[in-house]
């Protein structure tokens, strides 16, 4: 039964975002908003219709399910702007991954530590963890209609390839926790990592070139239908993830390099196909993860943490990103009013329901981490799914006074 409402649910909302489609990004509210508040709805704390328990058999389900949702969503990144757009934001997205995304990850984990009093092995699963920006609620940023008109491209572009990179270039970080909580030693954490993401960029780099070639092959051929040419994106996306699985690389940086050198070799149709894995992604396949977050929203364990868990969560959403680029905003060629958006909008997400159920794996579950974890999301989420049109409204009008 509890299959069934929850995939009456999810076709509900499907509908609903539907038929709202050309409204909702002008309204206080997003895609995954509705199903983090679906799923709290039909979960035990409201009309108790589905529950499911955050125990490991779940985590395994959550993971495999956000690690397959980043795939396809990393590979709409690396194919929204053309490759020479991405060629001139390297400089930027380089300093956001190298410098701004460990420092967000040991400011999270000295917050963990000093309101929770966590051990610092412990505050470093979390700080990893939350580190990352997340690709699927940026895009509810960075794209449609209203985002092109009221952002300038240039800030658009380095959110959206920030959060494809980090994503994948988190694991090391992770790892690093890892090791430090107990869960493997310093030196296997460092291998792991060098062949996590070298091994992730070859093979990245061979199936997105192959794949590049033969679209493009077929196009000039006309062996290539439109259909077909909009489904091999996301095709290939898995292909590269199970790919990566098998060698044991990091799979969602491979498909976000594969990518991009799918987009440099390919025809430039992939660009145009990009909005349409966008629309999906966004508004539809989003939904069910976030159903499934609200109905295992571990409630009893916040109850037990208690306010300092609410502190916590608040402290890394104001924390945790936005003194970092205004301290970094000349090194970016960031205004102050571009600084203070992006560092408001870098949200947390599905890369940390990812990396949270990773750890959980790798390290054991630590009901702490992952409660405070779980809390920061939802928060997150319903921050930045609240604060997304009136937050550009607000750009707009200091970039008119200005």
């Amino acid at each position: 039964m509890g299959a069934d409402v929850l995939l009456t649910v999810v076709g509900v909302l499907g509908v609903v975002v539907a038929a709202l489609s050309a409204k909702m990004r002008r309204l206080p509210i997003s895609e995954p908003l509705l199903g983090l508040a679906a799923g709290v709805l039909i979960g035990p704390q409201v009309l108790d219709v589905v529950r499911i328990p955050l125990v490991t058999e779940e985590q395994s389900l959550l993971h495999q399910t956000s690690r397959i949702l980043l795939a396809v969503s990393v590979m709409a990144v690396a194919l929204r702007y053309p490759i020479s757009d991405i060629r001139y934001m390297w400089r930027p997205v380089t300093v956001l991954v190298l410098v701004a995304m460990p420092v967000m990850a040991v400011v999270t984990a000295t917050l963990g530590w000093l309101v929770l009093s966590i051990p610092v092995a412990v505050a470093a699963l979390l700080g990893a963890a939350l580190c990352p920006t997340d690709p699927v609620l940026a895009s509810t940023v960075v794209t449609g209609d209203d985002a092109e008109r009221d952002l300038p491209a240039r800030n658009r572009q380095m959110l959206s390839l920030e959060s494809g990179a980090n994503d994948g270039l988190a694991l090391p970080l992770v790892l690093a926790a890892v090791a430090l909580a107990g869960g493997m030693s310093a030196g296997a954490a460092v291998g792991e990592s060098l062949w996590q993401v070298f091994g992730a960029v070859v093979i990245g780099a061979a199936v997105g070139w192959l794949g590049g070639k033969a679209l493009k092959w077929g196009e000039e051929y006309g062996a290539t239908d439109a259909a077909p040419a909009l489904f091999f994106t996301v095709v290939l996306a898995l292909g590269i993830l199970g790919a990566a699985g098998l060698a044991q690389t990091d799979g969602v940086l491979a498909v976000f390099v594969g990518g991009l050198v799918f987009n440099a070799v390919g025809s430039g149709r992939e660009r145009a196909m990009e909005v349409s894995i966008d629309e999906a992604v966004n508004r539809f396949a989003v939904m069910p993860l976030f159903v499934l977050v609200g109905i295992t929203v571990p409630w009893q364990v916040w109850f037990e943490i208690g306010w300092p868990a609410v502190i916590l969560a608040a402290s890394v959403l104001l924390l945790r990103r936005m003194p970092i680029l205004l301290v970094l905003a000349r090194p970016l060629r960031l205004r102050a009013r571009d600084a203070l958006y992006l560092g408001w909008f870098g949200p947390v997400g599905v890369s940390a329901l990812f990396y949270l159920t990773l750890e959980s794996e790798r390290a054991g579950v630590n009901e702490t981490v992952l409660a405070a974890g779980y809390l920061v999301l939802v928060m997150s989420t319903i921050a930045f799914g609240l604060s997304g049109a009136p937050g550009r409204a607000l750009y707009v009008s200091a970039a008119r006074k200005t």
